[in-house]
């Protein structure tokens, strides 16, 4: 496998950056370009934007936001928020984005993956998944960036992760929602369930609260990268130290 990814996520409301627990209670952790710099300039992999009202508020994210953000970066970064069409997807690439998330949309119609990876490639297609275990399955929520909207989306996670790879997905973004902002671990038997069933990349999320759960889920799950998003904001890891723990503990991380 190529080098393990570690991936800031920042959860954009209004132009700051948010973080609850288990997608409730949202705080402010504080200004997306200065966070974005920060990791930039710590060696972060890749960056992860999701505009976490837009799905809920039926909009699109601001394509303007995303040209910003890509004079400040020189590394890769991908967005999400309200992405409903293959027009939308290629403004945020033309805008500077590399890769374009989906997740609700998705749900509403599987069929937009398969657009999206036909005139943009499968490379620049991620479809993010939000999954809790429920009744002994574990299934996907939709709508997950506003409590007062977030449901059951209908579907069994396994399935819809197989799926949306064979539509055309070139990486799958798994949040396991029982695991955000808890900072106790990712769910790694979710993960390697996941990971079982995929050939594309796969990307964890949700839980990461020391060092030692990063490696955990690089050894146990066998994921391509690990995204997390408080314990990078509030300073309580910082990207440079972990790289060095990992890379301590023999994981091939990009130094």
């Amino acid at each position: 496998m190529t080098a393990r990814r570690i991936i800031p996520c920042l959860d954009v409301k209004d132009g700051r950056v948010v973080k609850g627990v288990r997608f409730e209670g949202h705080v402010d952790m504080g200004d997306a370009s200065e966070l974005a710099a920060r990791y930039r300039d710590e060696g972060a992999d890749e960056l992860v934007f999701y505009d976490i009202t837009a799905s809920p508020e039926g909009r699109t994210l601001d394509y303007g936001w995303v040209r910003d953000i890509a004079r400040l970066l020189d590394i890769p970064f991908c967005v999400a928020g309200g992405i409903r069409t293959v027009d939308q997807a290629a403004a945020c690439l033309d805008n500077g984005a590399d890769k374009v998330s989906i997740n609700s949309p998705a749900l509403e119609r599987p069929e937009l993956i398969t657009e999206m990876a036909e005139r943009l490639g499968s490379q620049c297609v991620v479809v993010g998944v939000d999954s809790r275990r429920e009744d002994g399955e574990y299934v996907v929520h939709k709508y997950t960036g506003d409590p007062d909207s977030r449901r059951l989306a209908g579907r069994l996670t396994m399935d819809w992760i197989v799926e949306a790879q064979e539509r055309g997905a070139g990486e799958i973004v798994l949040n396991c929602i029982d695991q955000d902002g808890v900072r106790q671990g990712y769910d790694t038997a979710q993960l390697s369930d996941a990971r079982s069933r995929l050939t594309i990349p796969l990307i964890a999320s949700g839980g990461a609260g020391a060092r030692s759960h990063f490696l955990d889920v690089f050894d146990r799950a066998n994921v391509s990268g690990a995204l997390a998003a408080s314990v990078f904001h509030s300073g309580q890891i910082a990207v440079p130290d972990l790289k060095a723990f990992l890379a301590g503990a023999g994981v091939e991380v990009r130094q």
